[in-house]
């Protein structure tokens, strides 16, 4: 209670010294929970930091709106009939916030950074044969044409370049960095420049007047992007009834809200509030390693002790449903097969804690307090129904950097987690399905399911593919290496100086929107 009354007064008093400030009236401001971890694009990245990070770098495709990938830097992609190689023709004309024209030779260097492992990249072993793709070879064709070449076909390449967790695949120009090769700031291709982080507090971006817009509207994060606004302050207010003060005082544009505070935010004057359904998704990860659920019976028995309707009721207010597959369900794929649950029964709970031979041992669940989730929220529900079957358990609540570090490492025993929207359900799997020996954030080692989501990454056709998905989901209901909770809805405001704003997957795109005058 202390430490969030210090927060509220800290960060009003932010809000406060900031409105007294000299900003110029057309400067869009959108509020932050927590402040970015950098802005390298892939690397020590969390959604923020993608958020902020895709204003200002792009990469040869984007994800639509609907889940398909479109073309961004490269105007037109061409497929070799053997599968194995990917030209990529750039538009003409581009350049980089500093002047320099974007050529092929751009693209094959930041390539080549990111497959260095020093540079630590999110998805170094999405590209380098551990997960299967390999891409061996980049080579620049012509001064506006690149060539990839990987190691066998696969459906999804082109979805896992244009994933945002891996900034895009970006393309940076070589003054992003230090002259000892140390991250410095991006220089892209963005509509956005980069202008100032002041840690803590905010990050400004200033409007990239070359920017080459693609034509058309929104469409996920590629189509039109144009920079109508000369400046877009994201400013860190980690207080969610600072952030609702802030709106309503007229000192934040534009923030993701509570759905607590959704009721009243829409009866506030010049407030405009949008929700929606998104791709992310909310789960509990099992730690298989640990000696207490190594057997199947254990994780079994915890699913069967979730309530989920009761769930969902507590832990949010925006009318959201139960989805124990890690498909989204507006997807196309999410057949009546992935309606396929986790039963909540408590009788059979206790008889699988039995068969585990559960004795009472104190099981940790790892949360964190980061407020744009509702994961402590949900540790706090899950122990109180696994309570009532008997199974004793403390939450262990941690920052949300400390929570990432033994995400990525497996180092938990439960953890409830958060996992960002990916569009395709091949990448949606991927998220969590692979051998732990190479990545330790992977939660489901079982090299049969492994090879059925290989083949569902090879192939094209969307009736063998959804035959896939529902096995996989099938098996991931009987095997429980984790549960899916729910996937998130996002609720945010505007005010009423705005227009042209629409959220997309959790995210505020500054792109396409003006300030009214």
């Amino acid at each position: 209670m202390r430490r969030a009354s210090r927060t509220r007064i800290a960060t009003m008093a932010l809000l406060a010294a900031l409105s007294s400030a000299p900003v110029a009236a057309q400067t869009l401001t959108i509020a932050l929970r927590a402040d970015i971890r950098g802005t390298n694009p892939g690397v020590n990245r969390d959604d923020d930091s993608d958020a902020v990070t895709l204003h200002m770098v792009e990469g040869l495709v984007a994800y639509r709106e609907g889940g398909t990938v479109g073309p961004m830097l490269a105007e037109k992609v061409e497929t070799s009939p053997d599968g194995l190689s990917y030209t990529f023709e750039l538009r003409k004309g581009l350049t980089f916030h500093n002047g320099a024209p974007l050529t092929a030779a751009d693209v094959v260097w930041s390539w080549q950074r990111y497959m260095d492992p020093k540079t630590e990249w999110r998805c170094l072993a999405d590209f380098d044969g551990r997960s299967g793709l390999k891409v061996e070879a980049v080579e620049a064709v012509s001064p506006t044409t690149v060539r990839m070449r990987i190691n066998e076909p696969n459906a999804l390449f082109l979805f896992s370049l244009a994933r945002t967790d891996c900034g895009s695949a970006a393309v940076i120009h070589k003054d992003s960095l230090n002259p000892d090769g140390s991250w410095k700031a991006p220089v892209g291709t963005g509509p956005f420049k980069f202008g100032e982080w002041r840690r803590g507090q905010q990050i400004s971006l200033t409007r990239f007047d070359g920017y080459q817009s693609l034509p058309g509207g929104l469409d996920g994060f590629a189509g039109s992007k144009r920079p109508l606004v000369p400046e877009v302050r994201f400013l860190v207010v980690p207080d969610a009834a600072s952030v609702k003060a802030g709106l309503i005082a007229g000192q934040i544009d534009i923030a993701e809200v509570l759905g607590s505070d959704v009721s009243e935010l829409k009866k506030a004057p010049g407030i405009t509030v949008q929700t929606a359904t998104t791709a992310a998704r909310h789960a509990l990860l099992f730690q298989t390693n640990d000696p207490v659920f190594r057997m199947p019976a254990m994780r079994q028995a915890l699913a069967a002790a979730i309530d989920f309707s009761q769930l969902v009721a507590i832990v949010s207010d925006l009318g959201v449903q139960p989805n124990n597959s890690t498909i989204h369900a507006k997807s196309a794929y999410h057949s009546d097969v992935q309606n396929l649950s986790h039963g909540y029964d408590p009788a059979r709970a206790k008889k699988l804690l039995t068969e585990a031979g559960y004795k009472g041992e104190r099981l940790k669940i790892t949360t964190n307090n980061r407020k744009s989730a509702p994961s402590f929220n949900i540790a706090v529900v899950l122990q109180s129904m696994f309570q009532a079957v008997g199974v004793n358990s403390d939450i262990d609540v941690v920052e949300w950097a400390t929570h990432m570090d033994r995400f990525l490492k497996g180092n938990y025993q439960l953890m409830v987690h958060s996992y960002s929207a990916r569009l395709d359900p091949a990448l949606s799997f991927e998220h969590f399905t692979g051998p732990k020996a190479d990545q330790p954030r992977k939660v489901w080692d079982d090299p049969a399911v492994i090879a059925l989501l290989d083949k569902a990454s090879k192939i094209e056709s969307p009736a063998e593919r959804q035959k896939i998905f529902d096995e996989l989901h099938k098996r991931m209901i009987d095997d429980v290496p984790l549960v899916m909770l729910f996937n998130s809805i996002e609720a945010w405001a505007s005010t009423a100086r705005v227009s042209g704003f629409v959220p997309w997957e959790s995210r505020a795109r500054a792109w396409e929107v003006a300030i009214k005058s």
